[in-house]
Formats: structure tokens, sequence, C-alpha cells
């Protein structure tokens, strides 16, 4: 042998990784009479690997991934796929309160809704102690964002950082100069989520619905995108996504949605899709900004200032119509939405106080001019066509200062030292003032808890609750379900179609 001869060692053959959805194919074609031979060559596996396969054969034909799942590698209970699905819904709901989140976080959740699911399943505890049977490991973690076809750099789910640089206000306030824009022609909007048939938890109302067996939280939550600019003078129509693009309401009260205070737009999911976003920006802000501008002789340009969420495309001036091409985008940076937002600053926060004062208000107005107890109108009187009326009650009760004073952080230059924050004080002490009217058992605290629950921890039951709430919906609006909500299980291939959506906002939000 020739020393000067360099032995090398045969490479490594690279592990294939094997999807779910490919076993199964395999296993129906070995079903069919395909020898095992023959699906080796053809899959390009060894004989021994089509064996495994179908030796597993059953527990593999169970397994359903959730979807948006590419690739399972080993075999996992049913306890880990529920578990993922939940999850998924978790991070959706994370996903519409824009909350920073971090992989410890994601991890931590896993754990507590695996274990919740043990718990809820006879004989499989695994020693009194369900959740170390599933560690949600660091490998765990990358391997549950791989099968969900998210990149690795996922900056959604870091923690979010309070040192904002001035160069992001530098650079707006640079834009404002270059373009000579006055605040009556700069906007922003922003989404929320609103539940909007939830009382205060200390209420009777709430108390005994807790206590009725089957019950379900009261998760009927819409999404809202509120907008208005800089001079506090001109709010946009809202867009509202709801679950149902035909309420039962809509068609007692002969509604005609083109004629709503809102732009009405419905998923099942309840979100604001890059569609829905894009149709209200030609629909609805570009014909009412263009109006404004003419209304008040200002020249014909205006600046839309948004965040980096999902629904909104970072090349929406692509997507606008030519009729409204004066609209430029200016978008935040990442991580500083609850920062520099305008419309975080209290805009929300305070539209929803007046949300509950008109809710309030409407409860004593009905039940003191009628027989009804609160009971009965909240049961039987008050719907999604009542809530659209308040809606538009509390948004337009929203007041010039507070929408001016919301660019202080952002835009300080155009909020002068006269202009400060009406009051909330007196919106939460009327509030309070009513329910106790009405008998209710209520306080500031109570107010300012169901204002901000909906950026609140979400329980595993109440993920299953929104998962059945989504489903019921979707029954809805193919004409096999009524408004009411109904306990029912869910099959694999439903929670699959329903959670569609989830993985694709995800993913499309690190993008």
């Amino acid at each position: 042998m020739d020393p000067e001869k360099k032995v090398v060692p045969p490479k490594k053959k690279k592990k294939k990784m094997m999807s779910i959805q490919l076993k199964h194919e395999i296993i129906e074609k070995y079903e069919r009479g395909v020898r095992v031979v023959d699906l080796a060559r053809l899959y390009d596996r060894n004989t021994s690997t089509i064996c495994s396969i179908l030796k597993q054969k059953e527990s593999i034909k169970a397994i359903t991934p959730a979807m948006g799942v590419k690739i399972i590698s080993r075999l996992r209970t049913s306890a880990h796929e529920k578990m993922e699905r939940l999850l998924l819904v978790w991070l959706t709901e994370k996903q519409l309160t824009r909350c920073p989140l971090t992989e410890g976080a994601i991890c931590e959740k896993a754990r507590a809704i695996y274990a919740d699911l043990l718990r809820q399943t006879p004989g499989s505890s695994t020693g009194g102690a369900p959740e170390d049977s599933f560690k949600a490991s660091r490998g765990w973690y990358d391997n549950f964002r791989r099968r969900i076809s998210c990149p690795s750099d996922v900056r959604n789910f870091e923690t979010a950082s309070s040192d904002v640089n001035e160069d992001y206000r530098k650079t707006f306030t640079d834009v404002i100069a270059a373009e000579g824009y006055v605040p009556q022609q700069v906007f922003n909007c922003d989404e929320t989520g609103l539940f909007w048939k939830r009382m205060p938890r200390r209420t009777f109302i709430t108390i005994e619905e807790m206590k009725m067996p089957g019950h379900q939280p009261l998760k009927d939550r819409l999404t809202l995108t509120l907008c208005a600019n800089a001079s506090g003078d001109c709010k946009i129509k809202p867009l509202l996504v709801y679950h149902s693009e035909n309420p039962r309401a809509f068609k007692s009260h002969k509604i005609i949605k083109e004629k709503l205070q809102v732009m009405w737009r419905a998923n099942p999911r309840a979100w604001v899709t890059r569609q829905f976003f894009v149709e209200w920006v030609n629909l609805v802000f570009g014909p009412a900004v263009k109006t404004y501008l003419q209304m008040k002789n200002l020249p014909m340009r205006a600046l839309l200032v948004l965040d980096n969420a999902p629904a909104h495309p970072h090349n929406l001036e692509d997507d606008i119509l030519e009729d409204f091409k004066f609209i430029k985008v200016f978008y935040l940076p990442p991580d500083t939405t609850t920062i520099l937002q305008p419309m975080d600053q209290q805009v929300v926060c305070n539209f929803k106080k007046l949300f509950t004062k008109h809710l309030f208000r409407r409860c004593f107005e009905v039940t003191q001019s009628s027989n009804l107890t609160i009971r009965e109108f909240w049961k039987d009187h008050y719907n999604i066509v009542s809530c659209l009326r308040i809606i538009d009650m509390a948004w337009q009760g929203v007041t010039k200062r507070t929408l001016i004073c919301a660019w202080k952080k952002l835009w300080p230059e155009v909020v002068s030292e006269r202009v400060i924050f009406e009051p909330e004080e007196a919106v939460v002490e009327e509030i309070v003032s009513l329910g106790k009217s009405m008998g209710l058992e209520v306080d500031e605290e109570d107010v300012n808890e169901l204002v901000e629950e909906h950026s609140e921890e979400l329980t595993p039951e109440e993920l299953k609750a929104l998962q059945t709430q989504q489903h019921a919906k979707v029954l809805q609006e193919i004409g096999t379900a009524e408004e009411p909500e109904v306990d029912e299980v869910l099959s694999t291939s439903e929670i699959m179609e329903m959670l569609e959506l989830c993985g694709a906002t995800w993913c499309n939000s690190t993008s």
C-alpha cells in the first residue's frame, strides 16, 4: 500500500427524515398489495426501514398531525398531538395582543397544557407528576418550530426591548419634515380584541355561569382595527372581524352590512388577515382620507403609520388602488408597538372603558324601564347588533385630546402642554356607579380587570372552549348549527381545518 496515499473514510450517509404523511402512504400501498421490496425501491429506503414502519402501522395510522406539521420523526402519544394543537391556538391568541414571548414562556405553557391533558385522561398519569413525562426541552422546541415550518430566527417570540433607539424617532420626524406632513395628514391604526359578552368576574351572572355543568368561559371575541389622525379630528370607520358572516341577529334586525358603522368581515378565528386589511385600506381608509383632505383644503398626501403585525403587508403601497396612491406607509420597528404605537398609548384602553360604560348604561336603562332582570337582558336582549351600536358610541366618545396625546412618544412636537388626557377615572367611576345601581358587586379594580382581560393567560380549558366555539361558528356558516354554543367532540380533521389559519398567521408574522 502506498504510504503517501491517503485513506479517505467512507462518507457518512445522511439520515433521511420521513414525514408522517409518507409513512401513511407506504402503509396504504402495502395494504393494497405492494411488496416490501418494491416499496423500498420506490421510496429509496432499506427494506428494514419499510418493515419497521409496517410493524408500527396501527400506531402510525392513529397519528394525524396538526395543520402545518410537516415532519414527525418518531411516534408520539395523542396527548402530544392535542397539546401542540392547543399550543398553536394559544400562540395565535398571544399574537392578537402582540405579547412578546420567550422560548421559556412557550415551553412552560406547553408543559402546563400537556400536564392538564394527562390529568384529564384516565390511566395516563405518570407517578403523580404528569408533567415529568414531557420536559418541553430545547430539542422539542426546535422540532416544534421546524414541524410547523417556521424559520429558526423567529424574532416574534423574543423578548421585546424597552430600549427604543432614538434613531427611529429621528427617522420618523425626518420623513415628516421632508414631505411637509401636518398632523391632519398623519394617521395610525391598530388592531385589538374585544370580548363583547363578558362581565366582571364577581358579578352574579358570571359566578352562576361558572358553576353550571359544562360551563365554557364567555369567549365571544371580535377584532377591531381603530384608526385616527394625529390632530384627533378624523376617525376612520373601524374594520371589524367576527366569527360569523351572517349572525342570526342580523336577520331578525334586517341589518344591511354595507350601512353599518364598521366594515364587517368574518373568518372562523375573528382575526384581521392581510386580505381584509388591504380591502379596508382601499374601500374605507383611502376614500375617507381623500374626502377629509379635500374638505380641509389640504394637499393630497397622507402618511399611515403601521407596526409589524401579521396583517400589515410590507408591500402595502403596491396594493393601494391608483386613486389613493397619495397614501404612503411608515413602518414602526419590531418590538416597539407598546412603546411607540400611538393607538397603544391609552387610546384602545380608553375605548374599552367607554364600551363598558355604554354597555352598563344600556343594561341599566332596559332593566329600569321594563320588568326584565339583568340575567334576562344579558341572555335575550344583548346580541351582536346591540354590541355594534355600543362600539360606535364608544369610538365616537374617544376624545380629540386622547387621540392627540397618543402621539407624545413618537411625535411629541404635535402635543402641546395644554393638551392633556381627559380623566379616565371619571369613566371608571360611572361604570361602578351604574353597576351598583343594578345591584352588581363591582368596584374600580373589577372594571380595570375586565378591560385588561384580553391579554390575560388562557388556561387549557379556555383554549379547548375557544376551539369548540370556532368550530361551532364554522358549522353555523354552512347552516348546520345555530348561534348558541354547544359542547361537542371535535374530530382531528375538523381541528386541522380550523388551525390552518393559525399556523399560517404565525409563520407569516416572521416574514
